[in-house]
């Protein structure tokens, strides 16, 4: 069990942890001895609570990680295939574009913190099972593997980065370029994959 942080550590605690989500909303990245200096504190203060600028990036991401967790298992609820599928790749996306930790922590091949690891293994597991369920159910490509579904998100989340805008531009765009992809990801009905102008079979 975790032993609480005195008052005052907690309080700096909270005080580092602010400091590096405004400069992690900024574009500026993450130097210990930076984020002392904005935060009032001293650098020893800081590296006392976090040992690396990635276990700090990960407490920052780790609100966004948790709720989409949350939102993964609601979606695991949902008896509906492609409804759940999709409900959770617009949380999924939307999350990427919304806050600016969440992708670098989501890309990053190693984690510095355990509660990482498990939240990231829990995202790819849940995408994995509403996939397998979604193409047990026939209602999308056959040939989607859950390994596509992170470049997919990430491509978009890349494109909306280009596109620009306020952070609502970037939700609704994100939407559209979501919305698109996942017509391409349906099952596609036989009678659609008919040439033009080939007739039905009666």
């Amino acid at each position: 069990m975790t032993t609480p942080l005195r008052k005052d550590a907690a309080r700096n605690w909270k005080r580092i942890v602010s400091v590096a989500r405004d400069l992690v909303d900024e574009g500026t990245p993450l130097q210990l001895n930076d984020v002392a200096r904005r935060a009032g504190l001293g650098v020893g203060t800081v590296y006392r609570h976090f040992a690396t600028p990635e276990a700090l990036l990960e407490t920052v991401a780790a609100p966004c990680l948790e709720a989409l967790a949350a939102h993964g298992r609601q979606a695991l609820t949902d008896a509906d295939p492609w409804r759940s599928l999709t409900d959770f790749l617009f949380h999924t996306v939307e999350a990427q574009v919304t806050d600016a930790a969440l992708p670098p922590v989501a890309a990053a091949p190693t984690d510095a913190m355990p509660r990482t690891t498990e939240l990231k293994k829990s995202l790819a597991s849940t995408g994995a099972t509403l996939l397998a369920r979604a193409r047990d159910a026939n209602v999308v490509r056959p040939d989607l593997t859950a390994t596509d579904l992170v470049p997919l998100m990430c491509g978009i989340a890349h494109a909306v980065s280009v596109h620009g805008g306020t952070p609502a531009d970037r939700v609704d765009t994100a939407h559209r370029y979501l919305a698109a992809l996942l017509e391409g990801l349906r099952a596609t009905p036989p009678s659609a994959l008919r040439t033009a102008g080939e007739p039905a079979s009666p």
